[in-house]
């Protein structure tokens, strides 16, 4: 990789990815969403060390001028950018379709143009819904269990599409449920910590029966580098996942005993997803990351937790634990 783009560079998993790109040496332009204040989300947390070997292009995803000028001598792209909450997917759908759909046919019709050597697109283990058998491989079946998962699985098809119909250099990058420093409080992790870390004596929760397979950040952003680097990934598509599992309330209750053992758990309603929206259980392979690449997960979900526990300690201005957060 020379020089690459990451959309969603403002975002989670794309800051991450932004700054371990630029430890690798790659030319890394970041894609960020445009905003009149000039904020680039989690990028301006970055050393300036970092930063300074990085060019921020602020745009649309949904607009596809904008994304072919980034797109413009990049070799490799490693398209992030999306609408992620599934509680938010449920009333506004339409947003979901123009940025995870159109956004994602934004990135493919640009790599066309513009002869892109390799295009990363990532997929999310949302688009399996509940586990059919486990460990859940590649050909598992796609279920649209949320407006998210649907809008998720037709990017991942257009993005097949592509490579079949134009030999498109596409690889389907599919993340089991990332966690670690930077997330916010949409997801499970950083919600519990952050209630916790608050002083609350009840934590707030949805269902606690569902079971996910939790890939530390650091984790997860090494596997896309993994990818990359293997041209017998294209045309593929590869999960990342730990292949283990744990249950929502077993992980509240493992942050409670590390954070504030005296805490308790209530249900909160708004937090349940509708019965049939719910995924149950989602346990990843890696089977074909591993023989594929040489990617192992190296964080245990101990250590990563430690790790984003003593992140959030020091970063408490970033939250709002007592308001829900979709």
């Amino acid at each position: 990789m020379k020089k690459v783009l990451v959309t969603g560079a403002d975002g989670f998993i794309g800051s991450h990815l932004t700054e371990e790109l630029v430890k690798s040496g790659a030319e890394v332009r970041a894609f960020a969403m445009y905003n009149s204040f000039n904020n680039w989300g989690w990028l301006d947390s970055l050393p300036a060390d970092v930063m300074r070997h990085v060019e921020v292009f602020s745009g649309d995803i949904r607009d596809p001028n904008g994304v072919r000028e980034a797109m413009r001598d990049v070799d490799t792209v490693f398209h992030l950018a999306a609408l992620i909450a599934i509680p938010f997917s449920y009333h506004s759908p339409d947003a979901y379709v123009d940025t995870n759909v159109k956004g994602t046919l934004n990135v493919l019709q640009a790599a066309r143009t513009l002869d892109t050597a390799r295009v990363l697109v990532t997929s999310t283990s949302e688009v399996y819904g509940t586990a059919k058998y486990v460990p859940m491989d590649e050909n598992h079946p796609y279920q649209g269990q949320s407006p998210y998962s649907a809008t998720k699985i037709a990017a991942d098809r257009l993005a097949e599409s592509f490579y079949r119909s134009f030999d498109l250099p596409v690889t389907i990058v599919r993340p089991f449920n990332t966690y670690g420093p930077r997330q916010s409080a949409r997801a499970v992790i950083p919600t519990v910590i952050s209630q916790l870390l608050s002083g609350a004596q009840e934590i707030k929760l949805g269902a606690l029966s569902p079971t996910r397979d939790f890939n530390y950040v650091k984790d997860t952003v090494a596997g896309f580098l993994a990818i990359a680097r293997e041209s017998k990934t294209i045309g593929e598509e590869i999960n990342i996942a730990t292949q283990q599992e744990i249950s929502i309330g077993e992980l509240a209750a493992e942050l409670i005993r590390q954070i504030a053992p005296d805490v308790k758990i209530v249900c909160d309603e708004q937090r349940l997803r509708p019965e049939n929206s719910e995924v149950n259980r989602l346990l990843g392979c890696n089977e074909k990351i591993m023989r594929l690449t040489d990617w192992k997960p190296r964080y245990t979900l101990a250590q990563g937790l430690s790790e984003t526990i003593n992140w959030m300690r020091e970063n408490m201005k970033n939250y709002k634990p007592g308001i829900y957060n979709l």
